[in-house]
């Protein structure tokens, strides 16, 4: 199924065919735990979300409009799982903890590894919203307008979330990061 598009995988399980969901979690699967790492920073907990996103796009086939994109449609899922995730783990520990030792996180593409570490730990520190459009727009490659249809906020404010998002890391590192970086 090398050559199928993700959207018509998707318009064969919801006709009932599991190897489709397969090729599609094949496809997908590496890429969203990429993503849950770096929104959680928690190896455990991200492959955790992975299992939950995939469980919650089973239970969503139903609702798939055929002809939407896929990609976005399972990072939102993703998106969603993440969120739902770090706003329980605030409720349950309401004072911030260092992320455990041996950390499973999948590391940004190429760089010096102090610095994509530093790059990781700053992230921690914005706040969701602001975490959620950097990581979506600089490392997902999403547009402003993409960002919005996720959140239903307008682009302009997915745009500022970003901005404020890269002004609070240039400030964490120092200037070693760029809006273009």
């Amino acid at each position: 199924m090398g050559s199928v598009t993700d959207e018509a995988l998707m318009d064969l399980f919801c006709q009932g065919d599991h190897s489709a969901f397969e090729a599609l979690f094949a496809r997908h699967a590496g890429r969203v735990q990429g993503f849950l790492a770096r929104m959680v920073r928690d190896g455990p907990l991200a492959e955790d979300l992975l299992q939950m996103t995939f469980l919650s796009v089973i239970r969503a086939r139903g609702r798939y409009e055929p002809g939407t994109r896929f990609t976005p449609w399972l990072l939102t899922i993703a998106a969603n799982a993440a969120r739902d995730a770090l706003r329980h783990q605030q409720h349950v520990d309401s004072h911030a903890h260092a992320p455990p030792e041996g950390l499973t996180s999948v590391p940004a593409p190429d760089g010096d590894p102090v610095l994509r570490r530093r790059i990781e730990d700053a992230l921690q520190l914005l706040p969701l919203e602001q975490r959620e459009a950097v990581v979506l727009s600089k490392l997902e490659g999403w547009s402003f307008e993409e960002i919005a249809q996720l959140r239903g906020i307008r682009a302009g404010a997915a745009r500022l979330r970003a901005h404020r998002g890269y002004e609070k890391l240039r400030e964490l590192l120092g200037g070693l990061v760029g809006e273009d970086a």
